[in-house]
C-alpha cells in the first residue's frame, strides 16, 4: 500500500513538473509567437482598451480618443485632420499606423519602457501605462498659411527654422481626414479604397515622400559649387557662355526663358535664371564636385523626422550633356520639398546645415519629459563668405527679379524661383517652385526658410511660374512665422 502511494506521488510530481515546464515554454520561450499569431485577439483588445496618447501642435492637442463601446474600445479622433495629416498620419484599428503615429507608437500606445515606473512589475501584472504626449515643432499659423495658400491644388510646402532645424510647417495637398480610417467597420474599408484609388492621391505625403525635378531652384547648389571651387571668383565678371549653348558632345542647343543671358556674370545670370550659364558652370565644375556639393546639402542621404523622408537624388553617373541638364535641376535630379527647404535654410544660416527635426519632446501622461526628438549634428556645407554671396544673389531675385511676389515690408527676403519641366518630351505641365528665407533687417538672425512646389495641373502652361504660383504662398508662410 505504501509502495503504491509512493509511486502515485512520484508520478504526480512528474506530471506537475511537466506542467510547469510546459507553462515556462509557453509563457517565456513561445510567448512572442503566440502574441503575434493573427488568431490571438488579446493584444489588439489590450491595445485599444485605453485612450491613445496625444500629438500636440503649438501647445494644443490635435488628436484624441473616442469610446466606441466595442471590443476594440477606443478609436482615434483628429482635430483639423486634413490640415495636420502630413504630420500625424493615421492610427487605424484596421490598417495600422503611419508617419508620427507610427514613429512614436510606443509613447502613444503606452508600451514604451520609458513610461513605466516599474517595468518588470508592470509586465508581470500586465498593466499598461497611459499613453504619453508627443509635442511637435510645428507652428500652427505657418501650417494654416501653407494649407490655405495651396487651396487644394496639388503641391506641398515645407518650412524649417535655419538655426535650430525645427520643422515649422509640412503641408501636402490635396489632403485627407485620417479620422475616416480610425475604426474597423465597413465605412473604414470603403474610405481606404476610395482614398487609395483617388486620381489625385490624397494620402501621398508630397512634402516628405514625393520627389520632383527641382528646376532652377537647384541653381543655388550649382552656384555654390562654382563659387566654392573657385571657378567663379567675381559675381559680376562676364562668363564666356553663348546663348544658345550647345550641350557637350551633342548638337542639342539649350536656350533660355528670357533674353540677356549671353556673356553675363553670375549675379545677373542668377537673377534672370539663365539655363545656359548654369549648365555651362555645371560642366566646368565637373561631375565629382557637383555630386559632392549636392551630397553636402543632403542629396542622396536618408533622413528621418522621425518619419522617413524619401531621399533626394543627384546622379553620379552622367556624361557631360547629362551633367549640364542636371546642373539646372533637370534630367535625373530630383528633390523633396523638405530637401529644397534645407537648401534655402543652409544659405540663410551662413552655410551651416542643421538637420530638420519634428518632435520637440515626448512626455508621460502627467507631462514629465521622458525624451526628445532625434537631433542631427550641424555641419558646414560652404564657407560663410560663399553663403553671404548667395544671400546677395537670392535677395536680388526678390527685390529686382522674378521673386518679387515674396517681398515682405520691413524684412530681408531671399528667394529663387523655378519652373521644372517633366513628362515625355517635357510635355507635362511644368511644376512651379519657390524657395526662400526671411530675416529682420536689423538682425542677421534668419527666422524661417521655406520651399513651395505647385503641380497645378489645371493651370495654363504659360501661366506656370515659380514667382507667380509658388511665390505668394511662400510669402504667406514666412509672414505668418514673422508674426
Amino acid at each position: 500500500m505504501i509502495r503504491g502511494i509512493r509511486h502515485t506521488a512520484a508520478f504526480s510530481f512528474l506530471l506537475l513538473a511537466a506542467l510547469l515546464v510546459n507553462a515556462v515554454r509557453v509563457q517565456v520561450f513561445e510567448a512572442d509567437g503566440y502574441t503575434a499569431n493573427p488568431a490571438n485577439r488579446r493584444p489588439a483588445i489590450a491595445r485599444y482598451a485605453q485612450p491613445r496618447g496625444t500629438l500636440v501642435v503649438g501647445g494644443r492637442p490635435v488628436t484624441g480618443s473616442r469610446d466606441s463601446g466595442g471590443r476594440l474600445r477606443y478609436e482615434r479622433t483628429y482635430t483639423d485632420g486634413p490640415l495636420y495629416a502630413p504630420i500625424t498620419g493615421f492610427a487605424s484599428q484596421t490598417y495600422g499606423t503611419s508617419l508620427l503615429e507610427r514613429a512614436e507608437d510606443g509613447i502613444l500606445a503606452g508600451t514604451d519602457p520609458r513610461l513605466a515606473g516599474f517595468p518588470w512589475w508592470d509586465r508581470l501584472i500586465r498593466r499598461r501605462p497611459p499613453g504619453g504626449r508627443v509635442e511637435t515643432t510645428v507652428d500652427p499659423a505657418m501650417q494654416r498659411a501653407a494649407y490655405r495658400g495651396l487651396a487644394g491644388r496639388k503641391g506641398a510646402v515645407a518650412a524649417v527654422e535655419p538655426r535650430s532645424g525645427r520643422v515649422l510647417a509640412l503641408v501636402s495637398s490635396p489632403s485627407y481626414d485620417p479620422g475616416e480610417l480610425s475604426g474597423n467597420g465597413r465605412s473604414v474599408s470603403a474610405a481606404w479604397r476610395r482614398l487609395n484609388g483617388a486620381a489625385d492621391r490624397p494620402m501621398l505625403n508630397r512634402a516628405l515622400r514625393q520627389t520632383y525635378p527641382p528646376g532652377s531652384t537647384f541653381k543655388v547648389v550649382t552656384a555654390t559649387a562654382a563659387l566654392e571651387s573657385g571657378l567663379v571668383k567675381d559675381l559680376d565678371a562676364p562668363l564666356d557662355v553663348p546663348d544658345p549653348y550647345t550641350l557637350p558632345g551633342t548638337r542639342t542647343q539649350l536656350g533660355n526663358p528670357t533674353d540677356g543671358c549671353e556673356h553675363i556674370g553670375l549675379r545677373e545670370a542668377f537673377r534672370l535664371s539663365c539655363n545656359t550659364v548654369f549648365a555651362r558652370l555645371g560642366v566646368g565644375v565637373g561631375l565629382r564636385t557637383m555630386a559632392r556639393t549636392a551630397a553636402k546639402f543632403g542629396f542622396g542621404a536618408g533622413l528621418r523626422l522621425p518619419s522617413p523622408v524619401a531621399p533626394s537624388t543627384f546622379d553620379t553617373d552622367l556624361d557631360p550633356a547629362q551633367l549640364a541638364l542636371s546642373a539646372i535641376g533637370q534630367y535625373d535630379t530630383a528633390a523633396t520639398p523638405l530637401q529644397m527647404a534645407m537648401v534655402a535654410s543652409t544659405v540663410a544660416n551662413d552655410g551651416q546645415l542643421t538637420p530638420p527635426y519634428l518632435v520637440e519632446r515626448v512626455t508621460d501622461a502627467h507631462g514629465v519629459t521622458v525624451g526628445t526628438g532625434p537631433r542631427g549634428p550641424t555641419r558646414q556645407v560652404m564657407n560663410p563668405a560663399t553663403a553671404q554671396q548667395l544671400q546677395e544673389l537670392m535677395t536680388e531675385v526678390v527685390e529686382h527679379g522674378s521673386g518679387h511676389t515674396a517681398a515682405i515690408d520691413g524684412y530681408t527676403v531671399g528667394g529663387k524661383t523655378g519652373t521644372a519641366q517633366h513628362g515625355v518630351r517635357n510635355e507635362g505641365t511644368p511644376y512651379a517652385w519657390f524657395i526662400a528665407w526671411a530675416r529682420n533687417r536689423e538682425s542677421h538672425e534668419p527666422t524661417a526658410a521655406v520651399a513651395v512646389v505647385v503641380e497645378d495641373a489645371e493651370a495654363e502652361r504659360d501661366d506656370i511660374s515659380g514667382g507667380g504660383s509658388a511665390g505668394p504662398i511662400a510669402k504667406a508662410v514666412l509672414t505668418a512665422g514673422l508674426r
